[in-house]
């Protein structure tokens, strides 16, 4: 995995240079996708280029590019890395200034940085293959823009590494009222009697991408009921099931939090009916 694409250029990505008075290295003034690749096969490209825009705006970082020019700029990235399964991580920051000053400068080129790395193979319906988590809770001490995919993610990183160091695959996180905002890299759902829930989007939590591919397709199937709405911590702890969504895991059953079991400490069969539904259906966005 070498060659990676930077303003306009594919190049190896030890000749990929970014200068050091760029804003997204000085201030993390920048937004992020990473989109799954299998095989060249696209996870939810449209709506993740369309969260892109949504932060790019707003940053009101002046850059737009037609969809077609970022499906370009996959392809050949996934040609000149071998194919096969890779994460596609896109980069956008404002750009590089003469000085550094906290306003937004004025003209100055945004810089567009993207490389591909390898990931496993697409997750697959089978509870003997999947490896669910173990999690830690924690109250939720981000900013209160989480709904901008920025590159600023040293909060989440932090609250990543707090479970991290006690051996815990990931952090859920809750506010001030005791309401799942969303874990540190993932996005959250609960189960109880059948019915899935995950809480609403509003700014503290980022609109996941597969989160929203999810609920689309359960509810265009109907067959398992979903809500969004208000999910309490005492309902987590009280959980049938717990997952968590990402664009790199689709939908992790967990089976502990702060080291008492999710009811009986295994994986559920809702989640095993939704990572079908899921499986079968994640293509088409």
């Amino acid at each position: 995995m070498s060659t990676v694409y930077l303003n306009g250029n594919y190049l190896p990505m030890s000749e990929a240079h970014i200068s050091p008075m760029d804003r997204g290295f000085l201030f993390g003034d920048g937004i992020y996708e990473v989109v799954p690749s299998y095989d060249g096969a696209l996870v939810g490209f449209t709506p993740h280029l369309a969260r892109m825009q949504n932060g790019l705006d707003a940053l009101e970082i002046p850059l737009r590019l037609d969809p077609a020019e970022w499906r370009e700029i996959a392809a050949q990235l996934i040609a000149r890395n071998g194919g096969g399964n890779l994460g596609l991580y896109f980069h956008v920051s404002r750009g590089a200034d003469i000085s550094r000053h906290h306003a937004y400068p004025d003209g100055v080129t945004p810089t567009v940085f993207a490389f591909a790395y390898e990931i496993a193979a697409a997750p697959v319906p089978d509870k003997a293959a999947v490896k669910p988590f173990k999690v830690g809770t924690a109250e939720d001490l981000r900013w209160h823009r989480c709904n901008i995919k920025s590159t600023s993610l040293l909060g989440n990183v932090m609250h990543y590494q707090q479970g991290h160091a006690v051996g815990q695959d990931e952090t859920i996180l809750y506010n001030s009222h005791g309401e799942i905002t969303e874990a540190a890299a993932c996005n959250v759902f609960v189960v109880k009697d059948g019915v899935v829930a995950t809480p609403l989007l509003d700014a503290q939590k980022l609109p996941g991408i597969t989160r929203h591919m999810l609920l689309a397709i359960l509810r265009d199937d109907g067959s398992i009921p979903v809500e969004e709405r208000v999910v309490t911590l005492d309902e987590l702890r009280s959980a049938d099931e717990v997952w968590l969504s990402s664009s790199s895991k689709d939908i992790v059953p967990v089976i502990a939090i702060d080291d008492r079991p999710v009811a009986d400490g295994t994986i559920g069969d809702v989640w095993l009916a939704a990572q079908t539904l899921y499986s079968t259906h994640k293509f088409d966005f």
